[in-house]
């Protein structure tokens, strides 16, 4: 029995899920927040705390340029799913783990108190040499540890990063992207962050296959550059994710 009972124990810790706050802030690039110089970014900053101060934000969605997009390509998709919610797109193309930083440090979250938040960022860090998996992966875990601290009673809903092709495969027309190692990065930085899910605050969710066409490749037809999902790809991310939003918004299913 008491050697039941010990395995018992060590499974449970086993599978317990990290702490995302055991990252140290400043401790490589990926997680020392910092604002950019881009004359639209700053101003994008300070509507969004606008937009916060009037209250109503049960849904927000943090990101790079992908998040950006239902602003554009998403933007029928977005009013169809997300219009009547009270969600805020808090997605910035170009940023990286570290800008998405700065932006809750300076107020992005600021007195709200939103049902949900959904994070999908990491995958401009990948670019290069940049950051490796293991830091972009500690980006995403003190980005979430951020909104944990701030937001208290959020739920957090946390994507794989997106399937993508190289700066090589984009430059190549009606070509889809086959694998390649800067996917497999960011593949290797979603298992790594994955592990921060405990199932009660913080919910990890990997829609990727799901984009890609039955050769395991990602078509152009999804996202037109290998990167941002044209409507039709955007139409696949909200589907994908809506049983989720539903169940951690309390939302009634239909």
């Amino acid at each position: 029995m008491l050697t039941l009972f010990c395995y018992s124990i060590l499974s449970s810790l086993a599978f317990a899920a990290q702490n995302p706050c055991d990252v140290k802030l400043g401790s490589h690039e990926a997680v020392t927040p910092v604002s950019r110089d881009s004359d639209w970014w700053m101003p994008r900053h300070n509507a969004i705390l606008e937009r916060i101060k009037q209250g109503n934000v049960d849904i927000i969605m943090i990101g790079d340029s992908i998040t950006h997009g239902w602003e554009k390509s998403g933007k029928p998709v977005w009013d169809q799913y997300y219009a009547n919610r009270n969600a805020v797109n808090m997605g910035f193309s170009g940023d990286r783990t570290q800008h998405v930083l700065w932006r809750i440090e300076n107020g992005e979250v600021n007195d709200i108190n939103p049902k949900l938040a959904v994070i999908m960022i990491g995958t401009n860090n990948s670019n290069g040499n940049d950051n490796t998996a293991e830091e972009i992966a500690d980006g995403v875990k003190a980005i979430v540890c951020q909104l944990r601290t701030r937001l208290p009673n959020t739920k957090i809903l946390l994507l794989a990063i997106f399937p993508r092709g190289t700066a090589e495969q984009r430059k190549i027309k009606e070509q889809d992207a086959s694998y390649n190692d800067q996917w497999a990065k960011n593949d290797k930085a979603s298992k790594l962050f994955s592990k921060i899910a405990d199932n009660k605050t913080v919910y990890y969710l990997d829609i990727n296959k799901k984009f890609l066409n039955k050769k395991g490749e990602l078509p152009r037809d999804v996202m037109p550059d290998l990167l941002h999902p044209r409507e039709k790809g955007y139409e696949i991310w909200a589907k994908a994710m809506e049983p989720m939003i539903k169940k951690l918004t309390k939302e009634k299913q239909k």
